[in-house]
């Protein structure tokens, strides 16, 4: 199998390093000011992966719109992301990283826009998906300008910068979300991207300079690319139908059996190709891939369980989206706190001690949301808001010394952009493994709640209705009923929707135990002082 790569040369022709080049003159190729401009640009994907699912229960309404649906607002936008990354990364080094990011940019905007124009779940979940891969295509490309634009001496620092804007992004979300949609609307959320867009292409076309990539790639994967998406698609929308198809089904079987012989195909193609998406030697060191697999594991029990605080917030608790992200303020406070603190741990133990440590903590976090009620107080919440935050830090910033450390140095952007992609697919499969376990203990408990609190019964066509809506939190009380029973019903679809959440919690819970095991397979790779400066691109 051919492994060689130019993802981590972003030289000009000449092969300089960083640090071997005269600095920029003026505003062009300013180092600080392109961490500025790409700073910009990023925020947006950062801030996107989590400010929608405060507007969900919005979109949701407003819409009309199924939890399936509301679900491939997320894993639409997630998919596309992680699937595109290391492919974008290639398309920056072959095309420079300039046009790249800067075409990133517009696009992202664009969709964005798009988004808030939408009259209509599909519209919604469609331009998620072009969000999606116009962010592939900026993530790489602003670190490849970075990486080609500082001296190496600075690199390190610049790159944490960058690390602190998009974990304050991402921890930022929640918050900001609240505020638009209470205060404006759920469109608001996207459109807020457009005049962000506009400014991070201003500042690109005045101050990035090109850099391309030497000996770059002349041909791309791109049966790989469709193999893995083929099967990715396949796995998440057998997990999302499942509760309605039923998981004896034979097409809930079909699409994953489709699934497992889709990873078969590009795991097979990629040993074949010359410059495959993916080089498979990659992971004949255990410590790079047990990094892999504890990011997959954490965006698992962190985004499927964020996907249902959400809801329970704003429609068990009633809380305004405000509220609800104020609430989660905890969560988000200690994951900024935390990043500094872990990357000195980090630092002075390696990395296996803390990403342990911290992936007990979002194990035990979980368990305790797991037990959290339909009238559990803003104290107790906080405790394991803050505890998961906690716990998530260590994990974000060691997975680039774990994943790109122990990676060639010829492979390291690769190795970067797997960790990248890892962490959404992960995001998207906790979605969907946790819905589908949500829903599937919603259909199971509701009709025997329903008939314990004396109600009038449902046919099997509003039973299915009124499971969509507990899916949600949402009491499936029809006009013109009498409050009594409407708050029978609020009763039994809250306590219905608990159960439901506690069951995915516990489920989050495990998931976060096997991977403190994963955890310690992991140590400090050879190459981690370089590829600290590289891991992303």
């Amino acid at each position: 199998m051919t492994s060689q790569t130019t993802l981590d040369k972003t030289g000009p022709g000449d092969g300089a390093s960083p640090s071997d080049r005269a600095p920029a003159s003026g505003l062009r190729g300013h180092p600080w000011l392109t961490l500025l401009t790409v700073a910009v640009g990023v925020m947006m994907v950062a801030l996107d992966g989590t400010i929608v699912a405060i507007a969900n229960p919005a979109i949701q309404a407003d819409l009309k719109a199924s939890f399936a649906d509301v679900q491939w607002i997320t894993n639409g936008y997630f998919l596309a992301l992680a699937v595109a990354l290391i492919t974008a990364g290639k398309l920056g080094d072959r095309f420079g990283h300039r046009q790249t990011f800067l075409i990133g940019v517009v696009g992202f905007a664009a969709a964005s826009g798009a988004i808030g124009l939408s009259s209509s779940i599909a519209a919604v979940v469609t331009f998620r998906v072009f969000q999606g891969l116009f962010g592939a295509l900026l993530m790489p490309a602003a670190l490849g300008l970075l990486r080609a634009t500082f001296p190496a001496e600075k690199l390190n620092m610049a790159i944490g910068i960058w690390g602190m804007v998009i974990g304050a992004s991402t921890a930022g979300g929640p918050i900001l979300g609240g505020v638009l949609v209470e205060h404006v609307n759920w469109q608001s959320v996207f459109f807020i991207n457009v005049p962000v867009g506009v400014l991070a292409l201003v500042l690109g076309v005045l101050i990035l300079l090109d850099h391309r990539a030497e000996n770059a790639p002349r041909s791309f994967d791109v049966l790989g690319i469709a193999l893995l998406s083929a099967a990715m698609f396949c796995l998440v929308w057998a997990l999302i139908k499942a509760p309605t198809w039923g998981w004896g089904d034979g097409l809930t079987w079909t699409f994953i059996l489709a699934s497992v012989v889709g990873f078969g195909l590009f795991a097979f193609w990629e040993t074949k190709v010359k410059e495959p998406l993916i080089p498979l030697a990659l992971f004949r060191s255990v410590p790079l891939s047990a990094g892999v697999v504890l990011m997959v594991l954490m965006a698992i029990a962190f985004m499927g369980g964020l996907f249902f605080v959400t809801f329970y917030l704003q429609n068990v608790h009633g809380m305004s989206p405000i509220d609800a992200g104020l609430h989660l303020l905890p969560l988000t406070g200690m994951m900024i706190v935390g990043s500094p603190l872990a990357g000195v741990l980090i630092t002075k133990l390696g990395p296996r001690i803390p990403l342990a440590g911290g992936m007990a903590s979002v194990a035990i976090a979980m368990f305790g949301m797991s037990t959290l009620e339909t009238d559990t107080g803003s104290a107790v919440m906080s405790l394991w808001f803050a505890l998961l935050g906690l716990g998530l830090a260590p994990v974000m910033v060691g997975a680039t010394e774990v994943i790109v450390g122990n990676a060639p140095m010829e492979l390291s952007g690769v190795a970067g952009g797997l960790q990248q992609a890892a962490m959404q697919i992960g995001g998207s499969l906790g979605t969907a493994v946790l819905g589908a376990v949500m829903a599937s203990k919603v259909d199971g408990d509701l009709a025997g709640n329903w008939k314990d609190a004396g109600l009038p019964p449902l046919t099997p066509a509003q039973l299915d209705q009124a499971s969509e809506a507990v899916q949600v939190g949402v009491p499936p009380v029809a006009k013109g009923t009498p409050p009594e029973i409407a708050a029978k019903i609020a009763d039994v679809a809250h306590d219905t929707f608990i159960s439901g959440m506690s069951l995915a919690s516990l489920v989050a819970a495990g998931v976060a135990a096997f991977a403190v095991l994963v955890a310690l397979l992991t140590k400090r790779g050879a190459n981690a002082e370089a590829g600290a400066g590289v891991g992303h691109i």
